[in-house]
């Protein structure tokens, strides 16, 4: 059954009932589909062939697209066989087609086939396609997931074929009631998570296209408001936590570490985790509990000593997660042994070769079954790891301010995001110059540039907090408060936010302190104003380091694509102006920082 995706472009693929298992070990309860499009114009081009066993399925889905028409173009973009399976016996039928690929992609087919592919059209990464209306741009997408892949823009329906990228487990006509969200999520982690880096950087440039529908190899076509696709591919290859709450994962032999997880998954709920998922590593999916681990930020491991090791299952569980670039966790341990425990020292070795992870203590350490001490131990790690969501919590619940003088100990030469409002709409904004006056009372000071929205949104309302940011802040925070105006955009439009008790958004993440203001003096400085404030309301969040200037310049900033460029570079933002002179009032276009902010590529 074929349909249209666009008025020239349709959907030939195939839906697959029959596997049990994908690629040999991920389990597809509702099937599989293999897609294939052909675009209809002057020259027709078909995207793709499907697996094997579908060869007569596809070849008359084509036939009835095509009509009387013959294809001019075989593009193929991905050699992983339920994707090139049927190339030769496609050019049987059609014999004058030319095949279009890269290099790789031909070195690939030759040892598929072993047979020459005669007409061949080899493309390189910014090649186009004229076919007459429709124009096709070749994006490479290198090791996503094989190194041969490349993605095809289609100019005239602003479509992007995506190869494997933004597919999902399950055939296409049956109805997946966990929407897209879950089986995308899964089939992300288990075949593409390892390549997290190559998928940001195929995002980085697929952000310079016009895109409106997205037709990938499996999983239905994409159209309609994309971000939120795009979002969630841009959280998963950066490994930043989705969904906040703890993952516990567990091997138990005789029940006695099932029953001190039991316990702990009751005291994370009683001290306010929004979400437990608790796996059982020996009876559960096993790429639904990777899946599970990358997608919350808090993760909790408990087994058992195993032949001086760990448990099998457990074993192969941090197996999976350091094969894909496990990292940015917080990470709390449960050991059980009877004579010589292991368990944790294992684990903590193996997770210790991750980046940015944190151990959360104490570790608790079970000798054969749960004693008095072990009970208070759990419920230590679960205060611990529920620290954050405990405070925000008590914000939400606060029947009056509440004052907490070591919030203020959060200030230093660091970068904070400074939240206030304008009727209904709340604003926020990334600024670096908050400093405490005094102690008795509690004073500080914030300044903000004249030019940005907040500026004249706090000094007509006399309120604002101050959100100090934490090491653990990801870029994309800086690019939502700090890179785009409040005036033109509703920075948290769709977004369910915690406020203090003036009304006012608390951010619930990437920050260890909140404090609220009320403005008691203003003071003009020229190109910015100062607002002397006295502290309402503060709260220490967590323990996590303040972000500093420096950390971020070093650590959190991309480094700018600088090489064989001349021209400048923004220091807040990394953008690139190419030119022998930047004009004295250039201004950003990503960060709306002006030239005083540039400095010359060295």
């Amino acid at each position: 059954m074929i349909k249209k995706v666009t008025n020239d472009i349709y959907y030939v693929g195939v839906n697959d009932h029959d596997i049990d298992l994908f690629e040999g070990q991920y389990i597809v309860p509702r099937g599989m589909a293999y897609n294939s499009y052909v675009i209809k114009d002057d020259l027709i081009v078909v995207m793709d062939t499907v697996d094997v066993h579908f060869t007569k399925e596809w070849l008359s889905n084509i036939k009835e697209a095509l009509g009387k028409d013959k294809p001019t173009y075989l593009v193929v973009q991905h050699m992983e066989p339920d994707h090139s399976a049927n190339i030769m016996n496609f050019l049987n039928e059609y014999p004058e087609t030319f095949v279009v690929g890269n290099a790789k992609t031909f070195k690939m087919m030759e040892q598929f086939f072993h047979a020459e592919i005669k007409n061949r059209l080899v493309v390189s990464e910014g090649d186009t396609l004229n076919l007459g209306k429709h124009i096709l741009h070749f994006v490479f997408a290198p090791m996503v997931h094989w190194p041969e892949v490349m993605f095809t823009y289609d100019e005239a329906d602003k479509v992007l074929f995506s190869a494997d990228g933004f597919g999902k487990f399950g055939a296409n006509d049956i109805e997946d009631p966990e929407g897209w969200d879950c089986e995308a999520r899964r089939y992300y982690f288990g075949i593409v998570g390892k390549y997290g880096p190559q998928v940001q950087a195929v995002l980085k440039k697929a952000a310079g296209l016009d895109i409106k529908v997205i037709c990938p190899l499996h999983g239905p076509v994409l159209d309609g408001d994309l971000s939120h696709y795009l979002k969630q591919y841009d959280t998963w290859s950066s490994y930043r936590t989705e969904s906040e709450g703890v993952a516990v994962f567990y091997t138990s032999v005789y029940g006695h570490t099932k029953e001190a997880v039991e316990l702990l998954c009751e005291e994370l709920k009683k001290n306010g985790c929004p979400k437990v998922a608790c796996s059982d590593l020996a009876r559960d999916d096993m790429p639904e509990c990777v899946e599970d681990a990358f997608r919350y930020g808090k993760i909790i491991f408990a087994t058992t000593t195993y032949n001086a090791g760990i448990f099998p299952f457990m074993e192969t569980f941090i197996a999976h997660l350091l094969e894909r670039n496990f990292q940015n966790k917080k990470i709390g341990l449960i050991e059980n042994g009877s004579w010589a425990p292991l368990a944790a020292k294992v684990m903590k070795d193996k997770l210790s070769t991750c980046k940015n992870v944190e151990f959360i203590e104490p570790t608790v350490r079970i000798l054969s079954s749960m004693d008095e001490n072990n009970k208070k131990q759990i419920a230590d790690l679960a205060c611990a790891m529920c620290q954050e969501y405990k405070a925000i919590e008590e914000i939400k619940e606060a029947k009056a301010p509440e004052m907490d003088p070591k919030a203020l100990f959060k200030i230093g030469y660091g970068l904070y995001v400074v939240t206030s409002k304008d009727g209904n709409k709340d604003n926020g904004l990334i600024v670096n110059t908050v400093t405490q006056l005094t102690d008795s009372p509690l004073r500080v000071a914030v300044n903000v540039n004249k030019l940005n929205y907040s500026h004249d949104l706090i000094k007509k309302t006399g309120v604002l907090n101050v959100n100090c940011l934490n090491t653990e802040a990801p870029f994309s925070v800086f690019q939502k408060f700090g890179f785009a105006s409040g005036k033109d955009k509703n920075k948290f439009e769709g977004e369910e936010v915690v406020r203090s008790s003036n009304g006012l958004v608390v951010l619930q993440d990437y920050i260890n302190a909140f404090f609220s203001l009320k403005v008691e003096q203003y003071v003009d400085l020229g190109t910015h104003g100062m607002f002397i404030c006295s502290v309402t309301e503060s709260k220490v969040i967590n323990s996590v380091e303040t972000m500093t200037y420096n950390y971020y310049q070093a650590n959190v900033k991309p480094k700018p694509e600088t090489n064989k460029k001349k021209g400048y570079v923004c220091k807040v933002c990394g953008y690139v102006y190419e030119g022998d002179e930047l004009p004295e009032d250039f201004i950003c276009p990503l960060c709306k920082h002006g030239a005083a902010d540039f400095e010359p590529i060295k």
